[in-house]
């Protein structure tokens, strides 16, 4: 079983303890039954005498089953900790392009559910592994007592198994159907979530959803979980039944046709029922098993980055963070990104673009929407990889330097930002409750956000505000270029000029490099330079074309074709 040897190339010593005692405890079992049949059934035996030894040996069988469960319970829970924490760092070390081709919601799903599953397995592994084991010693006993009737026992079980067997491979269909279900329902919550507005406001757009998105998807999960039960049902009472019919073809073979005697056919039906609990029990745990199996297939499937146990570290001086030094010229040269089109629809192209950029330039980015600003941001941030084409940094290849080496450069907002509630500067640092309460003041959120602990108290903001502590939350990083999507598109009237008018001056006085993609054609002069992106071409305005932007001209120029 893989859940197994994944446990044992991670804990090898602690599994193979575990085992041990499992196989201790299960011969033990079968060493209380081979007492009460030889010792307490004995006709000239003192029971007295033979009942202490009864508890002394119920009372080691306690310690041993405890023991083995006990320790399989804690190696479980010891290795699902581990695979969590590996899951989410390799999410984090998986490039943006591969996450966003597998969605958040299958991603969420894994974490929750898949995780999950692998849990439960735990939980009853235990069970599974001592009920096999027990298994294996009581037919080893069985077949002690009187070989004859173990050899029919055993073509009985045979039957058993190969019915059985039937039973789970459709159980397994219906468990991988089952979490097939689960990711899309996954993404109906998640639309359900994320589009509360839109669905708050039409009710005939709710409607459509809850009845021809949701609740087909909702019915397809109760129908592969009422199989998949079904199933399990059907194997557990299957087992259940064959078990108790075992000792019925004991008691034939042994009377009926002299195939042993009443006493070897007692000893053997109470073999059988005594094991009969824990075989059942294994059996019931096979359902587990199998999802857990169906979920590390699914993790697999991610294809997410390798797990590497540490993060790239940069250095301690904030103006060396990067570990590129004072750098002055960063230049793309014949980049190129292509999106493929969805089901044979027509791709689109960014670039091939050459692009420089200047220590300490304050550039604004125009385009219309679809144009590519944001691929270009997310080229220029080192987050998607070019095609073709490569980045330098002051004519150093940007792959020979490392791309997390790179990333190191940029602090950005983005239009689709995540607002963490943790205060970091350079290195995860706590921020500097002096340099907060500056930037706080600078961006007018003083008297609105509080901070306990180097925290935010709460994120819950207008769309504005949580922008200005975005901003906030990159300023305080002090990272060399700084780069801002539609920031300002959020603002209000007054704070878009103290942005445009103080704060951008500021951050130029300050030594940042700054590039603003905006639309804030009043506010174009606070520009070293203007680049417009069209149809995934990138050109800079100089000259008349920058000195000709006025509003009826700045519509013009964001008309796309």
């Amino acid at each position: 079983m893989r859940l197994i040897r994944l446990i044992f190339s991670d804990h090898p010593q602690a599994l193979v303890g575990a085992l041990l005692l499992s196989i201790l405890s299960a011969l033990l079992s079968v060493g209380v039954m081979a007492f009460i049949s030889e010792r307490m059934l004995a006709p000239d035996v003192s029971l007295e005498g033979v009942l202490w030894q009864f508890v002394g040996l119920l009372l080691v069988l306690l310690v041993m089953a405890s023991g083995a469960q006990l320790a399989l319970t804690a190696l479980g829970h010891r290795f699902v900790y581990g695979l969590r924490r590996r899951l989410v760092k390799r999410v984090l070390d998986t490039d943006i392009e591969r996450l966003e081709q597998i969605g958040g919601a299958n991603i969420l799903a894994s974490l929750s559910s898949d995780i999950r599953n692998i849990t439960l397995a735990f939980v009853h592994l235990p069970e599974l592994m001592y009920g096999g084991v027990l298994s294996i010693a009581a037919m080893a006993y069985l077949a002690w007592l009187s070989l004859p009737l173990f050899g029919m026992t055993l073509l009985w079980m045979v039957f058993t198994l190969a019915v059985g067997w039937i039973l789970v491979m459709r159980l397994n269909h219906h468990l991988q159907c089952l979490r097939e279900s689960e990711d899309r329902l996954y993404q109906d919550y998640q639309a359900a979530i994320e589009g509360r507005k839109e669905l708050a406001l039409n009710r005939d757009r709710a409607r459509h959803y809850y009845d021809e998105t949701f609740d087909p998807s909702a019915a397809t999960y109760r129908h592969h979980v009422t199989r998949a039960d079904r199933y399990h049902s059907i194997a557990s009472n299957w087992a259940n039944i064959m078990v108790l019919g075992t000792i019925g073809l004991a008691f034939y073979l042994a009377r009926g046709l002299g195939w042993a005697d009443t006493a070897v056919a007692a000893t053997y039906a109470l073999t059988i029922l005594f094991m009969r609990t824990p075989l059942v029990s294994a059996v019931a745990a096979l359902p587990a098993m199998i999802s857990a199996r169906v979920s590390l297939n699914k993790l697999d499937r991610l294809a997410l980055a390798p797990y590497q146990p540490h993060f790239v570290q940069s250095s301690g001086d904030p103006s060396q963070a990067s570990g590129l030094g004072e750098w002055q010229t960063l230049t793309l040269s014949q980049v190129h990104y292509h999106y493929t089109g969805a089901q044979g629809e027509a791709g689109f192209d960014v670039g091939p673009i050459d692009f420089t950029l200047q220590r300490g330039d304050i550039i604004f980015m125009i385009g219309g929407n679809g144009s590519g600003k944001s691929t270009f941001a997310r080229l220029l941030t080192g987050l998607y990889q070019p095609q073709s084409g490569e980045i330098l940094i002051d004519g150093r290849p940007v792959h020979t330097l490392g791309v997390d080496l790179y990333r190191a450069l940029f602090s950005a907002v983005f239009t689709d930002f995540y607002l963490f509630d943790q205060l970091l500067e350079a290195q995860g640092q706590s921020a500097n409750p002096e340099r907060v309460s500056y930037w706080l003041t600078r961006l007018q959120m003083a008297h609105k956000a509080e901070i306990e602990a180097h925290r935010l108290s709460h994120t819950r903001y207008s769309q504005g505000q949580r922008k200005r502590l975005a901003l906030l939350l990159s300023l305080l990083e002090q990272r060399d270029i700084l780069l801002l999507d539609e920031w300002a598109a959020d603002q209000d009237p007054a704070f878009r000029r103290v942005f445009y008018r103080e704060l951008i001056p500021l951050l130029k006085t300050q030594g940042h490099t700054l590039l603003a993609i905006t639309h804030d054609d009043h506010y174009f002069d606070q520009a070293d330079r203007i680049v417009k992106m069209d149809a995934g071409q990138l050109t800079e305005l100089t000259g008349t074309q920058r000195q000709g932007i006025t509003e009826d001209i700045y519509n013009t120029v964001l008309t796309p074709n």
